[in-house]
């Protein structure tokens, strides 16, 4: 993890194809150590999950390479890496996965995912309000909410459409995006007991997956049948 660390840190200052192109051996090894930490991932997570058992680790990782086509920002290369494990399709698809984010001084692990469509979104919000209770059994659960103290990002200002304005739990309805995550230290990072401390947190996220992940394919099972 150290050789990690240190070269997303000299990315980060030198980040143009000149230096990369003289580092290339160095991200071979960086990509070698990602694949190798990818691979012991899904080992734990089939453990729990076993659905993980049918990923490869190209499923599970990002190139490098920025695509600027459309973007202000021209620097070519990403200053992180991520490594998204979302069975049983893989990182593009909706479904809620465990994701582990590496940056040096902004490590983290998040459950869910980001950028539902709309259709998709509304069906997850609407399992939330229908099932209340099974729902707060998991994210109020004090294990949970000692790791993951907030539920849900980009969040709306008021109720989504279609749902109650004065419901009582109708702020577990607005995020835009329903993850979940926690702050995870460059020390922790880099102790030889990363994947022990790690366990218990993506253990923590099935539950809160599960219940995500089972309104979304109840909603792509019904698309289908309509198709």
């Amino acid at each position: 993890m150290k050789d990690i660390l240190n070269f997303l840190s000299e990315l980060k200052a030198n980040n143009c194809r000149e230096w990369f192109n003289d580092n290339k051996e160095r991200y071979n090894a960086v990509k070698k150590s990602v694949e190798s930490l990818t691979e012991n991932l899904l080992a734990m997570i089939s453990g729990f999950d076993s659905e993980a058992s049918g990923l490869r680790v190209a499923d599970c990782t990002y190139r490098i390479y920025r695509d600027t086509r459309f973007s202000s920002d021209k620097t070519p290369f990403k200053t992180h890496i991520g490594i998204f494990i979302n069975p049983p399709k893989g990182k593009k698809s909706f479904r809620s996965g465990y994701y582990l984010h590496i940056e040096p001084g902004n490590c983290l692990f998040a459950a869910g995912n980001i950028g539902l469509p709309s259709g998709m979104l509304k069906a997850v919000r609407q399992s939330i309000y229908d099932e209340i209770e099974e729902y707060r059994s998991i994210v109020e659960s004090e294990d949970f909410k000692k790791t993951f103290p907030s539920i849900g990002e980009n969040m709306l200002k008021t109720a989504p459409k279609g749902f109650p304005k004065d419901w009582e739990f109708i702020d577990y309805l607005k995020p835009k995006d329903f993850c979940c995550s926690c702050p995870i230290s460059d020390k922790t990072m880099l102790s030889p007991k990363l994947l022990k401390t790690l366990e218990p947190i993506y253990r923590r996220a099935k539950r809160y997956n599960d219940f995500i992940n089972y309104a979304i394919d109840d909603f792509e099972e019904n698309m289908n049948a309509k198709a």
